[in-house]
């Protein structure tokens, strides 16, 4: 789970990594005979059996300096990702982060840009808002009418949603089912683990070499697994290939 991709040391809430780290970290992943990949292409290959050594890439926010900073990176290391952006907020700033920085969002042609260079674009709502506190109205149009908007946008309809600040209950899941998403990504569902609730590894500028491989390690055992349908019998099964 990445956020921005820029340099700077305000960053309260930890959600930068320097371009540089970046490039360490996807380099780390590639020497352990990993890929990084998006949302819909891991849970494309899990459902069809091939995703051992896959790894999950995914940007929360839609930040702009993705284009920039993000997408060479990741073009150099023959890795695609996940951008999830907010089109209720196409070219604004994270104005829903009371302790800033001020970071700029992917406008309109920006996102376009990302999805021309293979990356998926998913929804992470419309405006940025707390889906388990949201009406019935607000919790419709951060799911249905933020994908409207982005098929509009790009041409195609998002197959994957990601919960704002993580936070996920029951009636999210239904609501992003019902917007007829297939994938949703949150940071720690516990037992509500499932397709429309993936767990997620917080990946920061602080994370070296040592620190990503502790983090590989530790995820199955602070995440629940994600059940196996593919197999009678192996809902609690660990994933050995494939984890977000």
């Amino acid at each position: 789970m990445y956020h921005s991709v820029s340099g700077g040391t305000e960053d309260p809430y930890r959600i930068t990594v320097p371009r540089e780290r970046l490039d360490e970290q996807l380099r780390w992943l590639l020497g352990r005979g990993l890929s990084g990949v998006g949302v819909g292409e891991l849970m494309a290959a899990r459902a069809a059996g091939r995703d051992r050594g896959l790894v999950g890439l995914t940007f929360d926010d839609g930040y702009a300096d993705f284009v920039d900073e993000a997408l060479p990176v990741l073009r150099r290391h023959d890795c695609t990702a996940t951008v999830f952006v907010l089109p209720g907020r196409l070219g604004g700033v994270n104005a829903w982060d009371p302790l800033g920085p001020r970071r700029p969002l992917l406008d309109a042609d920006g996102i376009r840009a990302a999805a021309a260079a293979g990356m998926e674009i998913g929804s992470h709502g419309l405006l940025h808002t707390d889906l388990t506190t949201a009406s019935d109205t607000r919790l419709k149009q951060e799911t249905a009418h933020s994908r409207a908007l982005l098929t509009e946008l790009t041409g195609t309809a998002p197959r994957s949603f990601c919960y704002p600040y993580g936070a996920v209950d029951t009636r999210a899941i239904g609501a992003v089912r019902a917007a007829d998403y297939r994938h949703a990504c949150a940071i720690s569902p516990g037992p509500l683990t499932g397709p429309l609730a993936l767990p997620r590894v917080h990946i920061d500028a602080s994370d070296t070499p040592f620190r990503m491989r502790l983090k590989q390690l530790l995820h199955p055992l602070r995440r629940r697994p994600l059940p196996d349908s593919r197999t009678p019998g192996t809902a609690g099964r660990q994933w050995i290939g494939g984890r977000p």
